[in-house]
């Protein structure tokens, strides 16, 4: 079942299996805001469990630098919005990885990783980035980092 993600009042819809699920929600609905402000799109996440497909395409992605979630992905989003094919998971740890790709050749694509406040940082993540901290009215502290995909992920 879909659920319409609204950052006007987080709801943890989805989320609640996690131990960080208040902030991992808040950093849900910073996504959506982040959409609805600069493309008027709604954000719309499903149950990873109906898209292992999507899950998948990350995992591949992530295979770039030998990274490996053992986490459970609770909640995906994927769409395209200006040429942009976007995709998200959200696990049950609290981390959230997005994958901006830029569908005209030559254009950006890259993983974004995203720590909810409260969550230590994934051991295949420790020694392989450093995460900058963004203060979020949704989400609280936000730590996040992103490297360039190189290879092609259509």
């Amino acid at each position: 079942m879909s659920y319409t993600v609204d950052f006007k009042t987080v709801d943890q819809v989805g989320l609640t299996q996690s131990p960080v699920a208040p902030a991992l929600a808040g950093l849900r609905a910073n996504e959506a805001r982040y959409f609805w402000n600069k493309y008027q799109h709604t954000f719309v996440t499903e149950p990873a469990a109906e898209h292992p497909d999507i899950v998948a395409y990350v995992a591949e992605i992530l295979k770039e630098k030998q990274i490996s979630i053992s986490a459970q992905p609770l909640e995906v989003s994927q769409f395209e919005v200006a040429g942009i094919k976007m995709t998200y998971i959200f696990y049950i740890d609290g981390l959230s990885i997005n994958v901006m790709y830029t569908l005209a050749e030559g254009g950006k694509r890259a993983v974004g990783l995203k720590l909810s406040d409260g969550m230590a940082i994934p051991a295949p993540l420790v020694d392989k980035f450093k995460f900058a901290r963004q203060r979020s009215k949704l989400a609280g502290t936000i730590r996040g980092s992103y490297f360039v995909i190189k290879g092609n992920y259509e």
